[in-house]
């Protein structure tokens, strides 16, 4: 297994780590100060600043991307809907080109208006019908872009509002359906906090393999959790046998960026250096 002890080449951070703090222009420059050059933005993030803007300033501070998010929120309640979904898609994918993204991660989506308290039906195996279309769909401008698409799964608590694709498994089995070849076109985001519990990981990752294992997202899971969305852990401070995790990945041909993506109410209301050090600090002594 790497060493990460000494060498901040493989850390990446999450721009919503510090989104609370700062705008994406000043999370840049602080990474870049403390030699972590390598960050994972959202959209909004970068609509906030402009995309050209941010293209040239990570071309001049060196930062590379371990990842865009996201595509995805392809279920919608009528045709409309669905069709509004690909464009948006197309769009994200044509961002993430112009900012030299290794891959758009998708959070697939699940029932739609959920979020807002009111979906429109009930019928998950439906909005799993439609994940599998629209991602089949936004393959092909993706392979046109030479850009891979990532499932990232996420826990089952988040199954009817945000994802109805809960299990790497899941992820993989739509992998190997839209993507037999194993073109490279097509993998998944092993997001730690989503996936630690799963009795099925070990294997799974091991399925997975190097064409298919596109991104490693890193926090911890805290006991008590306490908030369903926004109680994520500093890596170190909860359960996830980090480590063993990371060993999987590798052993599997993983050799990218271990990204760290936290959402927290607590790590929110820090100043941001003081979270970005502790991320550096526990990158070298956990992760």
């Amino acid at each position: 297994m790497r060493d990460f002890s000494q060498d901040l080449s493989q850390l990446s951070i999450n721009t919503a780590t510090v989104r609370k703090q700062w705008p994406l222009d000043r999370i840049i420059d602080e990474c870049a100060r403390r030699g972590i050059r390598a960050i994972a933005p959202w959209r909004d993030q970068v609509a906030a600043v402009g995309l050209d803007a941010i293209a040239r300033q990570l071309r001049s501070t060196g930062t590379r991307l371990s990842g865009y998010c996201r595509g995805g929120f392809f279920p919608a309640k009528d045709a409309t809907g669905l069709r509004a979904a690909l464009d948006d898609n197309r769009r994200a994918l044509d961002e993430a080109k112009t900012l030299d993204a290794p891959c758009l991660v998708l959070v697939v989506g699940s029932l739609p208006g959920a979020l807002d308290g009111q979906p429109a039906h009930r019928d998950i195996a439906r909005a799993r019908a439609e994940v599998r279309d629209g991602i089949a769909a936004t393959l092909e401008h993706a392979r046109s872009l030479g850009l891979p698409l990532a499932i990232e799964p996420l826990h089952p608590m988040q199954a009817a509002e945000r994802a109805c694709i809960n299990t790497l498994e899941q992820a993989l089995d739509l992998c190997d359906e839209l993507d037999p070849a194993r073109s490279g076109a097509l993998g998944v985001a092993v997001d730690l906090y989503h996936v630690w519990w799963d009795p099925k990981l070990a294997q799974q990752i091991a399925r997975a393999g190097r064409e298919r294992l596109l991104a490693f997202h890193v926090c911890d899971w805290l006991t008590p959790t306490r908030d369903l969305l926004n109680d994520r852990g500093m890596m170190g401070d909860g359960v996830i046998e980090l480590q063993r995790a990371r060993a999987w990945m590798e052993a599997a041909g993983y050799a990218g960026h271990a990204e760290v993506e936290i959402f927290s109410d607590h790590w929110w209301a820090q100043p941001g250096g003081l979270v970005l050090d502790t991320c550096i600090e526990r990158y070298r002594t956990v992760v």
